[in-house]
């Protein structure tokens, strides 16, 4: 018996599921909002910046060629079949879980997408000549969540609270992420990049070391991680001078239950401790969607 994949009628049903109707009263409330489009652009733009968006890298042989295409994944489940399917938004984060008020969220739902986490560690692995695979989900749901502001406020990038991508994958695709997680992280735990920097009005060639490290372990869910990214002092590679000082280490959390896997991307104010609790509160929210479930 073949795990439930997504049909003609399913993809349908999810272009539909983001389609929402306003009231009338709510399109005469937009029309009085001039700067919303440029809030809403604004907000997307933060989830490809601040979220971190590229797909997660399946470790394989250094020296093979890159695959053309990806085959779908299909595995024997090892829970009930018809389980699965489009995952509600219930089982995203809600505002509620948040210290912080928040707007509304800013979500999307998706069929054959990428698992994301930080492209960055994509460059880090592509430089090394490191061959990567493709994990692809069945199902996904993303959400940003930005600060409450006031109507026609343009948001910054420090308002984005939170991001979060949650993925339905096959049962062998989730079984086998995180055992490959420390076989992806490792070769980027003090990555050397070299390029041009704009520094006080001006190009220049600078380096910086980058690490990536796990630093902690399945504390929620089935398997959980937490992955923190580091950033050196940049250097002026012509004068060796020091621009600006030690960038801010960034974590995100990877959390999984049952058959959903999901990256939460925390915003610049959140703490490590802010972090594990939003994944924790996630796999709670996880649980009924799961399959199996909680």
């Amino acid at each position: 018996m073949r795990e439930h994949e997504p049909t003609f009628a399913d993809r349908i049903a999810v272009d539909l599921a983001t389609v929402r109707w306003p009231e009338p009263a709510e399109i005469r409330t937009r029309a009085r909002r001039r700067a919303r489009r440029q809030m809403v652009g604004a907000a997307v733009a933060l989830v490809l910046v601040v979220g971190g968006v590229a797909a997660v890298l399946r470790p394989t042989d250094p020296v093979a060629p890159a695959p053309v295409a990806v085959p779908p994944l299909v595995a024997t489940p090892t829970a009930d079949p018809t389980a699965g399917g489009e995952i509600p938004p219930e089982a995203l984060l809600q505002p509620a879980d948040l210290r912080e008020k928040s707007d509304p969220p800013l979500t999307v739902s998706g069929l054959g997408e990428a698992v994301r986490l930080d492209d960055r560690l994509g460059r880090c692995r592509t430089a090394q000549g490191l061959r990567t695979d493709w994990e692809t989900a069945l199902w996904s749901r993303s959400q940003s969540v930005l600060r409450d502001r006031p109507d026609g406020y343009e948001h910054p990038p420090s308002d984005l609270l939170i991001g979060q991508d949650l993925y339905r994958l096959t049962p062998v695709v989730a079984g086998r992420f995180f055992r490959t997680l420390e076989q992806l992280v490792a070769p980027c735990a003090a990555w050397r990049s070299v390029g041009p920097t704009e520094w006080q009005g001006r190009t220049v060639s600078a380096e910086a070391v980058h690490s990536w490290v796990l630093v902690d372990r399945d504390f929620v869910g089935d398997e959980a991680a937490v992955l923190r990214h580091s950033v050196s002092q940049p250097r002026d590679l012509a004068t060796g001078q020091r621009l600006g000082g030690v960038p801010r280490p960034t974590s995100l959390a990877v959390v999984r239950v049952g058959d959903l896997l999901t990256v939460i991307m925390p915003g610049r104010s959140t703490s490590d401790d802010e972090l594990r609790r939003l994944a924790r509160l996630a796999a709670t929210r996880m649980c009924l969607a799961a399959n199996p479930s909680c």
